[in-house]
């Protein structure tokens, strides 16, 4: 079973996969391995990490005997089995990129994003097993683990449309 966990920078994918891979899953890194395949475009006039080619990501052949968990705040593109959206309250999120250095602009535009549910959206459009996770409160081994309770099958409570910060946007106006 191939799982993508997907979500915003910030809402902790790379900190639960770290635990899942601690617990001897198979992990792959969306990021890494699309730089490794040459498919980032670098942009020099936008404060981004890079453009990623998904559609010829979407070609390279993915692990799928196991269950293989791939993670980025992309990996909703890539065809798999079931997406898991790692959301976070904006405000939380906020403080988050603040303190990883980021600029206001890039650290609007992501919760923006979060706010408005899109990645969620996107997700939905690619895939019929998508469920959601509120990880705001939550540190890495409670994310991993309610990671596993949803490919276990312990959905009810993680279904799309379960978190909604959308009232909070009206405050920021």
């Amino acid at each position: 079973m191939l799982v993508a966990i997907t979500g915003t920078p910030g809402t902790g994918k790379s900190s639960a996969c770290e635990v899942l891979s601690r617990k001897g899953f198979q992990i792959i890194d969306l990021n890494e391995l699309a730089e490794e395949k040459g498919l980032v475009r670098h942009l020099k006039k936008r404060d981004s990490p890079g453009i990623v080619d998904i559609n010829r990501l979407k070609r390279i052949k993915l692990p799928g005997d196991d269950t293989v968990f791939i993670y980025s705040h992309f990996a909703h593109y890539i065809n798999s089995d079931m997406v898991i959206v790692l959301r976070c309250d904006p405000r939380t999120l906020e403080t988050r990129l603040k303190a990883r250095g980021w600029k206001k602009t890039k650290i609007r535009e992501n919760i923006e994003a979060e706010a408005i549910d899109l990645i969620t959206v996107e997700a939905m459009e690619n895939c019929d097993r998508v469920y959601e996770i509120d990880t705001t409160s939550y540190n890495a081994d409670k994310t991993a683990h309610q990671i596993l309770d949803i490919v276990k099958g312990k959905v009810t409570g993680h279904e799309p449309g379960k978190i909604n910060w959308s009232e909070d946007i009206l405050s920021w106006y």
